[in-house]
């Protein structure tokens, strides 16, 4: 048994297709109602249909056969012509059986409602039974009526139907013998399906027996039973299109999916993917929205490997086989108490499974997994924390470092005047059970977890508030304690002695003098007005001295804090704005950097990328960034950090944009420098990569494609190239995808993946690609 859904309503993901609700449309919209045209036992007039208007002009003819039977006799040119309400049923001769309740109709017998049209050459109608049959019958109906541009295409596509007999068998049951449908309404349909017997339950299901599936009048499938599911909100339950590709290493494979519409809020989908190398992949995806902020999904994936033999450098080697899985989720909930779950996860449990068969590179070379959840509160100008996580990042396929808080419970008071002073109090208070581990083989070779409490009172004082200039000095106070510690021994070793740590630190930040001008234009051109801004900020910050700092466990920015340091930061920002019709930012630059007395401490600034890898220095590197955006559609930025010791630039990053008519992308270029005076900067973890996409589509989207390609410069390697191709018309559609993914350097077990991918759709026939992203988008990870 197959079901088919509708999939206007299926999850993110789907490939989106034309629906072919055209059975319910015609049913519904079409048998039904010229059944309900109610013809009560006639009287010696045609006006005696009940609640309908007969054209009277020269014709019809009518003629009184008996007492109880009349018949309406019109022409080609002029057929008997009935009207109830907006429906209208024309034929060359129609007969009034008033005894026996029936009427007939034949020679060119149409129904029209709307844009809905039955034909047939012959009609009987039973008016006490409400039963009937269309001979040799056909039509056509509009399959859903929406805003134009929603379907593929861009057009409302037709359903065309046809049988030798077509029967109303019940109240809500009709059946279509030696018939079938398409939702291609042209001399030669692209596809179709045909059938014995085809029944149909009015808002719940079609059901063919004996089908077959033909593409361009060619027998391509033979099912011996086809379920269509069809009930009134449009989310069916039932399964969709497979789609089938190849792989280098997974070999064939066919995915299919079944849809479950498990009510109006939430739904979920089952797939099954076979590859005939290595193995069965089962799947299950639940989402639901529940609308004020709350919503969720979580999927999940088992792939069942079996031991594959690969060939590297001419040797042939087998792999174990494998049982993996991985589970996708995210969620957010409203609670009561003014409360906010999140919670996320991306883990997966073996990093080979994932290096070989993702089709996105970002989760395809991705060494991270985790998961974690989080519960935030605020009344007033408190707010509340609370976070669980455990994330893990890979070494190699066995060894692991993971890192997370079970649990992390934070509270902050927004800063509020002290009385009606011009003074601020605020302050922070953080309590965190740290996960620290490194596992081999599922073994804790390394346990660095440990308790902290930190708690931080700030109070400030804004000195000016003028327009061009502001001053704001600050003051605070930090107390941390850790509940496990570094001995002095040269090793280091962690030992579970507990260490406290009290600092102050005072600082004053000067934003100004601003300068800004304004540029007037003639108004006709790309603006009516720029105004360029520039800004100027200093920071002078003091850090009182910290004892033992060499005994702290350091985890993260709060545990690597130098004491006894004064630290000068500058930065410098030009901003150029466009005023048309109204104001935006079309270019600005951006510059910085600190100056620390005690050259471990720039070392640790978390403001600069390449800060821990950097060689000691008082001076941290210059930062540039810049951003440019000439129109709403076109953007791109450039990052960089420039090391004023050996004057040479550390790392460089470009990204850009651009959405256009017809054609819109991305690109982004990323380089890591070797510097030679720089300890951090070796050949061995340079690196240098560009990354672009390319999408091109006609203005209705039923004819694009996609190009992208991600390259390691360093290595004059592609890491994948992938091109993608798709048509979607007013019934159909197809997609194919190529990818070459390149695998040297993964757990893979081979060199290059060569993979291809094809979707057919067809109206009201989803697809799904399978869990691995093949077929669909890929997110834009710059």
């Amino acid at each position: 048994m197959v079901f088919f859904a509708d999939p206007r309503h299926l999850p993110d993901g789907f490939l989106p297709v034309v629906t072919l609700s055209s059975l319910r449309s015609l049913f519904l919209l079409a048998l039904f109602a010229i059944w309900g045209l109610l013809f009560t036992p006639a009287e010696s007039r045609a006006q005696g249909i009940s609640g309908c208007k007969v054209e009277r002009a020269e014709h019809p003819r009518i003629e009184i056969i008996d007492a109880s039977h009349q018949r309406l006799i019109g022409t080609v040119e002029r057929p008997v012509q009935i009207e109830c309400d907006d429906v209208q049923l024309f034929a060359d001769t129609v007969d009034l059986y008033r005894k026996e309740g029936r009427v007939t109709a034949e020679g060119h017998v149409t129904f029209v409602s709307g844009a809905n049209r039955i034909a047939a050459e012959r009609m009987e109608f039973d008016t006490k039974t409400k039963t009937g049959t269309f001979y040799v019958a056909s039509g056509t109906s509009v399959i859903r009526q929406g805003t134009p541009g929603e379907t593929p295409g861009g057009q409302e596509p037709y359903a065309y139907f046809w049988g030798d007999e077509l029967h109303k068998i019940g109240p809500k049951k009709y059946k279509i013998v030696r018939g079938g449908f398409t939702a291609c309404v042209q001399p030669t349909p692209r596809w179709e399906v045909s059938s014995g017997t085809l029944t149909l339950e009015v808002d719940d299901h079609v059901l063919l027996k004996n089908a077959v599936f033909r593409v361009k009048g060619v027998p391509l499938l033979y099912m011996p039973i086809f379920y269509y599911p069809m009930q009134e909100d449009d989310r069916s339950t039932g399964f969709v299109m497979p789609t089938y590709g190849t792989g280098t290493i997974a070999g064939q494979k066919i995915s299919n999916a079944f849809f479950w519409a498990m009510g109006r809020s939430h739904d979920a989908t089952f797939v099954h993917d076979w590859f005939t190398k290595t193995g069965q992949g089962l799947g299950a995806e639940y989402r639901y929205q529940l609308g004020g902020g709350s919503a969720g999904s979580a999927r999940f994936y088992r792939l069942s490997e079996k031991p594959i033999t690969t060939t590297v450098n001419g040797v042939p080697t087998t792999g174990q086989g494998e049982q993996s899985y991985k589970l996708n989720g995210g969620l957010t909930q409203t609670l009561p108490g003014r409360l906010h779950l999140r919670a996320d996860a991306d883990y997966f449990s073996s990093l080979r499974t994932q290096q070989s068969y993702e089709h996105d590179p970002y989760r395809a070379t991705n060494r991270r997994r985790g998961f974690g959840a989080n519960i935030t509160g605020n009344w007033s100008e408190y707010v509340l924390s609370s976070t669980v996580e455990q994330r893990d990042t890979f070494d190699n396929d066995t060894t692991l470092v993971r890192y997370g808080s079970r649990p992390r419970v934070a509270i902050s008071k927004g800063e509020r005047p002290i009385g009606k002073s011009a003074v601020y109090f605020g302050g922070n208070a953080d309590y965190s059970t740290f996960i620290r581990k490194t596992i081999d083989k599922d073994v804790t070779v390394e346990d660095r977890g440990l308790t902290r409490f930190d708690v931080s009172p700030t109070i400030r004082v804004p000195f000016t508030k003028l327009p061009f200039l502001t001053v704001n000095s600050a003051a605070s106070w930090r107390g941390t304690y850790w509940n496990e510690s570094l001995d002095v021994t040269p090793a280091h070793a962690q030992i579970p002695e507990g260490i406290g740590r009290s600092f102050f630190s005072v600082e004053s930040r000067v934003t100004g003098p601003v300068f800004n001008r304004i540029f007037n234009t003639d108004g006709n051109g790309y603006a009516d007005k720029f105004k360029h801004v520039v800004e100027p900020t200093f920071t002078l910050r003091r850090t009182t001295a910290i004892d033992q700092f060499d005994r702290i466990v350091q985890l993260d920015g709060t545990d690597t804090i130098v004491g006894g340091v004064t630290e000068f930061a500058w930065g410098l920002a030009n901003r150029l704005y466009a005023k048309k019709g109204s104001s935006r930012e079309i270019a600005s630059v951006d510059i910085r950097q600190s100056y620390y007395t005690n050259q471990n401490a720039a070392r640790f600034d978390q403001n600069y990328q390449s800060s821990y890898q950097s060689s000691p220095s008082k001076f941290t590197p210059v930062a540039v960034l810049a951003r440019f955006s000439p129109t709403r559609k076109v953007q791109g930025s450039i990052r960089t950090e420039w090391d004023a010791n050996v004057k040479a630039i550390r790392t460089i990053a470009a990204s850009g944009s651009f959405t256009g008519r017809f054609v819109d992308g991305s690109a982004s270029w990323s380089q890591q420098r070797v510097i030679p005076e720089l300890a951090g900067f070796t050949q061995a973890i340079s690196s240098h990569y560009f990354r672009s996409t390319t999408n091109v589509h006609r203005r209705r989207n039923d004819l694009g494609g996609m190009l992208s390609m991600d390259y390691d410069l360093k290595l004059d390697r592609f890491l994948q190239r992938r091109v993608m191709a798709y048509y979607n018309a007013q019934c159909c559609g197809v997609a194919l995808e190529w990818q070459t993914f390149n695998l040297q350097g993964s757990t893979a077990g081979v060199r290059q993946d060569r993979r291809f991918n094809v979707s057919f759709t067809l109206a009201g026939i989803g697809a799904v690609p399978n869990f691995f992203g093949a077929l669909s988008g890929q997110q834009d990870r710059r």
